[in-house]
């Protein structure tokens, strides 16, 4: 029966991340934090507007990207580290872009002052309506000025 109990836990025990997402473009590993690079998501206060009712924007990009990773072990490629000391990272599930992910259906902004690399994925939502798309929206980067 030990075995048993073994055998039954330590896959997860194995395949275990100590993440914590913050918002839609802020993880942290361990003790490392991670901000997706050439992406601004909405602030976690921000709300847009969709058939006048208001929602809560920056929640939804969280739950997108929590719904996103799942259990799945998450694996970040260091750019930089920021002015707050976090590591700019682009970040994969399943060798998938979580960045491009966020951006190509909506819940993110191509954050062009930084990059272009996501500048096709938000035509493409802004194209189909998808996500923040299909709402009235403010830009995280003009929301933040405003606070």
């Amino acid at each position: 029966m030990k075995y048993f109990f073994l055998f039954f836990f330590l896959p997860s025990l194995l395949n275990a991340q100590n993440i914590k997402i913050i918002d839609g473009d802020t993880i942290h590993i361990a003790k490392i934090k991670y901000r997706f690079h050439g992406i601004d998501a909405p602030e976690l206060s921000q709300t847009c507007i969709h058939n006048n009712i208001h929602i809560k924007c920056g929640e939804l990009s969280k739950k997108k990207l929590i719904e996103k990773i799942g259990k799945k072990k998450v694996n970040c490629q260091k750019k930089a580290v920021d002015r707050y000391k976090r590591v700019v990272a682009e970040c994969y599930v399943n060798n998938e872009s979580l960045s491009k992910y966020l951006v190509k259906n909506g819940y993110a902004f191509a954050y062009r002052k930084y990059s272009k690399k996501f500048v096709e994925d938000e035509n493409y939502a802004k194209e189909k309506r998808l996500g923040l798309w299909s709402m009235d929206f403010q830009y995280p980067w003009y929301f933040r000025r405003k606070k």
